[in-house]
């Protein structure tokens, strides 16, 4: 029994060391499919409507079910053709002529792991033509504590190119986590055996118990 009670010591050791490997190994591997970041950054201000808006991801996404949405505050599409994806990048070209105001862009790709992914983020352009629906300005200077059509208050006169880089974008949305069924089904499959080989110890000391007693 002292045999038995080592092999199953070794065997739960063993399970304990497989499991954190399995952890260690398939949760950074899973995370590798999350969003890094987006051009432009999330919340940042422009002087101009960009040409174009990108995300970046850890591992290249798959060509298949891709989509950018680029909409203006009046809820008109900005988006122009395909989304292009370039090694880890997707990027969505953009209609020229854009207004002023905030835009928010949402995306949608299919991970390396064949899982779709999904988020938001927005940014805001200074100047441009007036927002559709917006009263057109004056020639003149505007009246003291006035602002111009279409530039948002307060935020000062952005440098082109200087924005504020978060840690990752808004909403990026995550992939399933693959690691906890991978552990479940290891964990199942040890102690199966666990139990295989206890019940055949067991037999095999009765059939030896039986035998020393003739």
């Amino acid at each position: 029994m002292r045999h038995v009670r080592r092999q199953l010591l070794g065997l739960v050791l063993g399970f304990f060391i497989l499991a954190a490997a399995i952890l260690g190994i398939a949760g950074p591997a899973s995370a590798h499919d999350a969003a890094e970041s987006t051009s432009p950054a999330q919340g940042a201000a422009l002087a101009a409507p960009p040409n174009e808006v990108s995300v970046t991801f850890g591992n290249k996404p798959l060509g298949i079910g891709s989509s950018f949405s680029v909409k203006d505050a009046a809820g008109t599409e900005w988006a122009d053709g395909s989304v292009q994806i370039v090694d880890n990048v997707a990027t969505q070209k953009l209609r020229s002529g854009g207004p002023a105001g905030a835009y928010t862009v949402a995306w949608r790709v299919v991970s390396s792991d064949s899982h779709p992914i999904e988020g938001t983020f927005t940014f805001t352009v200074t100047s441009g033509p007036a927002p559709s629906g917006a009263a057109s300005a004056g020639s003149g200077s505007p009246a003291p504590g006035a602002t111009t059509a279409g530039v948002v208050p307060g935020m000062g006169t952005p440098q082109p190119g200087v924005t504020e880089e978060p840690s990752r974008p808004a909403n990026a949305g995550e992939p399933f986590q693959w690691s906890i069924v991978i552990f479940a089904v290891v964990a199942v499959g040890l102690l199966v055996a666990l139990g295989v080989l206890a019940r055949r110890r067991l037999t095999v000391d009765g059939d030896s118990g039986e035998e020393g007693g003739e």
